[in-house]
């Protein structure tokens, strides 16, 4: 695991005669994060794993760290694990996922987490790739694991967590231990190493929509600054009388880095484990109170739905972070209007840590005025700088009209992919450009006082008759209509424009409403050449391993005739 000190292509002018700091050089290391928490948050701070029935599991921080130091003696004494070596993780969100997110990087090796939902496949490809010599593994997933285990070359132990069928690992031939055992016993102390801050604390591969998933390598440098970031105002702003409810997965992007700014703000934490439905959702929200949440738009989607069916005391929640996809104005004003839950607008990806941009207003407005600002991605934070290219590769003005692709630079921001165990890092001329930036592959407008708002991916933007036609504000504005539960747009061919518009939606039960009626709802709203021709009704919208819309297979089910499309003249 390497991490190169210097991915851009560019060097400081030097000073004639530079004034040196005189501040201590100290590490930022997930170190730090630990044994804060641990100390300082110890006995206030608190993880609550849901467990489905009966009582959640409950420890302090304290404990919480006193097990992952525990972790760290067992994977180094037990396991054999050294310094650089990945140890992966396949798992929920619940406090041993946690007591691995500290003891693994903070040990100088590297964290690495494993998708569960992706295809048996690219699992298997990643895990090999990082050469993982340890997999911690809850029990419920062993079925997933079990059958890729003998294509994983590198793994010489898995440690289950939690129940589950263990027989399902009989005859592997990695030795196969108990959690609670492999760490009973250990000692409570750990003698931690001094890690450069540049050092791989955490492992994350894309979704692996095209080609091979790409790894990214987070530096504890990364995660500490991301955290503290993150615990800022113009972001989550968690503090340690907050409860923080992580629904976004560990595995994707480290939760959007909210477990490591959790315990380093003091803030307690609710895992929901495997309970990822809406009824078991408005349940522990309504028995453990938490004040901010964090998860996909489907997630909230389907738990709107919830409570809308059945109504829950749901006032702890002071914000609801959305991200990942583009949320429907329409379920940020559901949330306000009918439970008294202000939504806050999100982007970033894995590349980025992935905290990019936070939709906070400026401050002072009523709330008629932030309204617009609410819809956005928001602004950036000090550390991110963000530019917006032509296709033709000029800088886009910030004007709040002109569209361009997003590139991004700073301290959490990726520069480079993992080329694998024994590779170097790769930067793709389609990913990095020649002076370090990002492309974010993402297509947007800055305004005069610098919100960003993403109209489209490059490849879903709709080029019609040499205009672009944003897929997601037609998708928003058809999510508006109460009989439409999703919309996907996709780009089909056309003789005459090139490219128009095909809308797949989601009805709602008892829907009424025809291909006519929702095109005369959108004519209200879009302008007319944006209309869309080409409709069809899906049972549900295709989504990645993250919760994100695959258009790809969309596209694909149209060119391939599955679609029941009907063309309106």
């Amino acid at each position: 695991m390497q991490n190169r000190r210097n991915l851009y292509p560019r060097e400081p002018e030097p000073l004639e005669a530079p004034v040196l700091s005189t501040m201590q050089d100290v590490p930022l290391t997930v170190t730090r994060i630990l044994v804060h928490g641990t100390l300082v948050h110890g006995r206030t701070a608190h993880v609550t794993t849901w467990t489905g029935e009966g009582e959640p599991q409950r420890r302090s921080f304290h404990e919480v760290g006193v097990r992952s130091t525990q972790l760290a003696n067992a994977l180094r004494d037990e396991l054999g694990v050294e310094p650089g070596q990945a140890v992966a993780t396949l798992m929920w969100n619940n406090c041993e996922h946690l007591e691995a997110y500290l003891a693994v990087p903070s040990m100088g090796a590297v964290l690495h987490t494993l998708n569960l939902r992706l295809p048996a496949d690219q699992l298997g490809w990643i895990v090999n790739h990082a050469a993982d010599r340890v997999i911690i593994v809850n029990g419920s997933v062993l079925p997933l694991l079990a059958p890729l285990l003998p294509t994983l070359t590198t793994v010489k132990h898995i440690v289950v967590a939690g129940p589950g069928d263990r027989s399902v690992l009989d005859g592997c031939a990695a030795r196969v231990h108990e959690y609670e055992e492999l760490i009973e016993g250990r000692p409570q102390r750990y003698a931690w190493p001094e890690i450069d801050e540049r050092q791989a604390a955490a492992l994350c591969y894309t979704s692996g929509t095209t080609g091979h998933p790409k790894g990214v390598a987070y530096s504890h440098r990364s995660i500490y600054l991301h955290s503290m970031q993150v615990n800022t105002a113009e972001s989550f702003g968690m503090s340690g009388g907050d409860i923080l409810l992580p629904v976004v997965p560990m595995f994707h992007a480290n939760a959007w880095g909210t477990p490591h700014a959790a315990f380093m703000a003091g803030a307690s934490i609710l895992m929901p484990d495997r309970f990822l439905q809406p009824e078991p959702l408005a349940e522990m929200i309504e028995r453990e109170r938490p004040t901010i949440a964090a998860a996909v738009p489907t997630v909230w989607q389907g738990l709107l739905a919830e409570l809308d069916a059945r109504p829950r005391e749901m006032s702890c929640l002071r914000s609801v972070f959305i991200g990942g996809a583009a949320c429907p104005p329409s379920l940020m004003k559901a949330y306000g209007e009918r439970h008294g839950i202000h939504v806050v607008t999100a982007w970033g990806m894995t590349e980025t840590s992935p905290l990019g941009s936070v939709a906070h207003p400026p401050g002072g407005l009523p709330a008629e005025d932030a309204w617009p600002y609410r819809l956005t991605q928001g602004r950036f934070p000090s550390s991110v700088e963000c530019r917006l290219i032509s296709a033709d590769g000029e800088l886009v003005p910030w004007d709040g009209k002109t569209p361009g692709e997003l590139e991004v630079r700073g301290p959490w921001i990726a520069g480079a992919y993992y080329g694998g165990a024994d590779g170097e890092p790769f930067r793709p001329e389609d990913k990095f450009t020649e002076d370090g930036w990002l492309k974010t592959g993402d297509v947007g407008t800055i305004s005069p006082d610098c919100y960003l708002t993403l109209t489209d991916r490059a490849k879903d933007v709709i080029k019609s008759g040499g205009e672009w036609i944003s897929s997601v504000e037609l998708e928003n504005q058809l999510m508006g209509h109460p009989e439409v539960a999703e919309a996907a747009v996709v780009a089909v061919p056309d003789e005459k424009w090139g490219e128009r518009p095909l809308a797949t939606v989601v009805l709602t039960d008892g829907a009424t409403i025809g291909y006519e009626g929702l095109r005369a709802f959108l004519a209200e709203r879009v302008a007319r050449w944006q209309l869309p021709e080409h409709w069809a009704v899906i049972p549900a919208v295709p989504k990645t391993s993250v919760g994100k819309f695959d258009k790809k297979v969309i596209r694909k089910q149209y060119a391939d005739g599955v679609l029941d499309v009907t063309t309106l003249g």
